[in-house]
């Protein structure tokens, strides 16, 4: 085997966060499904039971994959070490991440604004007892800078969830063995 090459590098990155940011993305139009009509419908405890069982399957799953993607990247070359494919993961990551927060950006305000604004308004209906007309009036202003809070709290957020999750799968995919391969 040979060493990899930047584009090598980029190629797998960008592979694996499509990958990672499409799974996070179906979770996300799969769980919005459950608006509270079809709640009323199924019942409460049923549904709760279906977003977690979604919600389990998206980890467990998101966990597979990064560690797939990693083991492929480090089949590359012989002399790949746990710091190369780490940072192929963390790559990985941060695509995946602007992948998904770009996503949830246009669906809260493109796609399925209507969503979005119910939820604010019963947010601040949940909090009007506790707040003045001071702070009610701040949280309407801040109606429009929410979808951008969100966006770059996703980013922050599924990059670092990402890293670590490279950081710890990078330790096993790469032998601590200084001797493996080695015959006598």
């Amino acid at each position: 085997m040979e060493s990899y090459t930047r584009r090598d590098f980029w190629d797998s990155a960008s592979k694996a966060g499509l990958a990672l940011g499409a799974v996070s993305i179906a979770y996300t139009m799969v769980s919005q499904m459950f608006t509270p009509e079809v709640i009323g419908k199924m019942g409460a405890g049923i549904t709760t039971l279906i977003t977690m069982s979604l919600w389990v399957a998206k980890f467990a799953g998101c966990i597979w994959l990064m560690k797939f993607f990693l083991k492929k990247f480090a089949g590359i070359s012989s002399d790949m070490t746990r710091n190369e494919v780490f940072k192929q993961g963390a790559a990985a990551a941060f695509l995946s991440a602007l992948i998904f927060s770009a996503f949830y950006l246009a669906y809260v305000t493109i796609i399925n604004p209507e969503a979005f604004n119910q939820a604010m308004d019963t947010a601040i209906e949940s909090y009007s007892s506790f707040m003045d007309s001071n702070t009610s009036a701040m949280m309407e202003e801040m109606r429009g800078k929410i979808p951008v809070i969100s966006f770059v709290s996703n980013l922050i957020y599924c990059s670092i969830y990402g890293s670590v999750l490279a950081s710890i799968l990078s330790r096993n995919i790469i032998s601590d063995n200084p001797f493996e391969g080695y015959e006598s």
